[in-house]
C-alpha cells in the first residue's frame, strides 16, 4: 500500500518520539581545542566542557544510554524540555555527556541540550589580587573580557590560576596561567585560596603551592643582579624592568627584578623578613644555597618534589633554579632568573651533574 509524503513524515516523527533523538556516528563532532566561555556561547548544541553539577535542558526527546556511543543500550528517553545534571566529568566523550535524570545515570549526546546553569560554587564578584582559582572545565583564556577577543590558550580542567586584578569585567577575571595573562570567565572557576593586595599574594596552607604561585607571578620580570623583588600581579610594560650588558657588570632599569638566588629566596621566603615579594631583599647567594644551610637541607635529585631547588657554586660562579616537575636527572620544568638577556622564565631544561638538590626545611 502506498503512503502519502505526509504519512511518511508523520511516521518518522512518531518513531523519533518513541526512540528519542540520538547522536549517531555521522553527527558526533570531534572535540577541538576550545574551552568554555560564558553561557551565551552555549545557547545551541553542546560540544565543550561544562562544570560537574551543571544543569542542561533537552531540546528534543533524547536517548540516555549506558555508555558514550550509539552501540550502548538505551536506559531511558529524556523528554524534550526536561532538565538533567552533569555528573562525574566535565568533558564529553564522543560528544556524549554523563548525566543524571530522574534517579538514573547514563550518557546523552550534547547536540540535543543547552546549558541552563552552572554550580553555585562558581566564581563571581570582586576578588583580592593573588586569589587562586581552580578551573572546573577547559576554559578559554582570552586577550580581553568578552568572547569577541582572541583565545590566547585554553586553561585545562583542574588547573589553578591566579588573579592579577581585583575587579571582574562582564563576568571575566584577569588571571595569570603558566606565565600567560588574559581574561577568563568566572563561571568555570572555584576559589581555592584568597589573595591579598600585599606581596604574599595567597593564603594557601600548602607552602609548596605558595612557592610555585610566587614563582609563576615572577615570570616576565627582568634579571636584576644582587636583588630580589617582583609583584604578585605579574609584570607590565612599566614594571617588568630591563637588563643590559654582562653581569655582574650589567646595568638595570626599573624597580623590579631578581637574580637567580634572590628569586629563589623570595619564593621560599628564606632570610629575615623576606615573605613579601614586593620588598627588595637579597639575603643569600648561590654560595650560601650550595655550601651552607639557613633553613634548607640537601635532598636526592632522584626524589625532588615540587618547589625544591637545584643549585651549584664552583670557582666563583653558580646558579640556582626552582624545580616544578619532571626528572631530576633528565628533562625538568623549572622557574629561574636565567640571566640578563632572558629575565625570569619557566622553561623545560636539564641540569648538569654539578647541581645538587636542596629542599626548604619543614616542607
Amino acid at each position: 500500500m502506498k503512503r502519502t509524503l505526509n504519512q511518511v513524515r508523520a511516521a518518522a516523527v512518531a518513531m523519533v518520539v518513541v526512540l528519542g533523538a540520538c547522536g549517531g556516528e555521522a553527527v558526533v563532532e570531534t572535540e577541538s581545542l576550545v574551552g568554555a566561555d560564558d553561557a551565551a556561547t552555549l545557547t545551541s548544541e553542546l560540544s565543550t566542557s561544562v562544570p560537574v553539577g551543571s544543569t542542561l535542558k533537552a531540546t528534543a526527546n533524547v536517548n540516555m544510554r549506558s555508555g558514550a556511543g550509539t552501540g550502548y543500550g538505551v536506559v531511558l528517553v529524556v523528554p524534550n524540555g526536561a532538565n538533567v545534571t552533569t555528573v562525574d566529568r566535565t568533558t564529553p566523550s564522543n560528544g556524549f555527556y554523563k548525566i543524571k535524570y530522574n534517579g538514573k545515570t547514563g550518557w546523552s549526546h550534547g547536540n540535543y541540550y543547552t546549558l541552563v546553569s552552572t554550580p553555585s560554587g562558581s566564581t563571581s564578584g570582586s576578588l583580592p589580587v593573588g586569589t587562586t582559582l581552580r578551573a572546573t572545565a577547559n576554559v578559554n583564556l582570552r586577550s580581553g573580557a568578552s568572547t569577541g577577543y582572541s583565545v590566547l590558550r585554553v586553561v585545562p580542567v583542574n588547573a589553578t590560576v591566579v588573579t592579577v586584578a581585583a575587579d571582574q569585567s562582564n563576568g571575566y577575571y584577569k588571571i595569570r596561567y603558566d606565565g600567560t595573562v588574559g581574561w577568563s570567565y568566572g563561571t568555570y572557576y572555584t576559589r581555592v585560596s584568597s589573595g591579598s593586595n600585599s606581596g604574599s599574594g595567597s593564603t594557601s596552607t600548602n607552602p609548596r603551592d605558595l612557592a610555585i604561585s610566587k614563582a609563576r607571578a615572577g615570570v616576565g620580570f627582568s634579571y636584576w643582579w644582587g636583588h630580589g623583588r617582583f609583584r604578585m600581579d605579574g609584570p607590565t610594560s612599566s614594571t617588568r624592568g630591563s637588563c643590559s650588558g654582562n653581569c655582574p657588570s650589567c646595568s638595570h632599569s626599573g624597580s623590579y627584578g631578581a637574580d637567580c638566588s634572590g628569586f629563589v629566596a623570595k619564593t621560599w621566603a628564606v632570610g629575615s623578613n623576606n615573605s613579601d615579594v614586593s620588598v627588595d631583599r637579597h639575603p643569600y647567594s648561590t654560595y650560601h644555597f650550595t655550601r651552607e644551610y639557613h633553613g634548607w637541607h640537601t635532598v636526592s635529585r632522584s626524589s625532588l618534589r615540587k618547589a625544591d631547588a637545584l643549585t651549584y657554586n664552583s670557582n666563583g660562579s653558580g646558579h640556582i633554579i626552582l624545580f616544578e616537575s619532571g626528572d631530576g636527572w633528565g628533562s625538568l620544568w623549572a622557574y629561574e632568573a636565567k640571566g640578563c638577556s632572558y629575565g625570569i622564565v619557566r622553561n623545560l631544561r636539564t641540569a648538569s651533574s654539578a647541581y645538587k638538590g636542596i629542599a626548604r626545611d619543614n616542607w
